[in-house]
């Protein structure tokens, strides 16, 4: 009671055949041959996860993005963003003056605050 199948017609002409019956089970030099294929143990490596980061849309272009990127070549990339970070925080205090002084709120101050950055993007002060 042997039973052949054959599948023909795929790209390549892929040919499988199948000879036995439906109702036999493995045994023998077949069984032996599969469990030596099959591996024991699988290894599966860590996913690779990028670093988050806060791209500037514009960075490189703008008036100022030659000279910003020049001055964080020559002082060094630490002392750079420290500089910026010690502007950024004065200018945010020249915002929060100025909003004081015409009796700006705070959700004005902080809309200010939320352009001056855009312009800075825009102008390439963040390159």
């Amino acid at each position: 009671m042997a039973t052949s199948i054959s599948a023909t017609g795929f790209k390549g002409g892929l040919c499988s055949s199948f000879h036995g019956s439906w109702g036999t089970s493995m045994v023998g030099e077949d069984y032996a041959m599969l469990a030596k294929s099959v591996p024991t143990q699988v290894r599966m490596g860590k996913p690779v996860r990028s670093q988050p980061m806060m791209k500037n849309v514009n960075e490189g272009k703008g008036l100022f993005a030659p000279a910003v990127v020049i001055t964080r070549n020559i002082i060094g990339k630490k002392r750079f963003n420290q500089l910026r970070g010690k502007a950024i925080a004065l200018h945010s205090q020249v915002i929060t003056e100025f909003c004081k002084s015409i009796g700006a709120d705070a959700k004005q101050r902080q809309g200010l605050i939320r352009l001056a950055k855009k312009n800075g993007e825009r102008l390439g002060f963040l390159a």
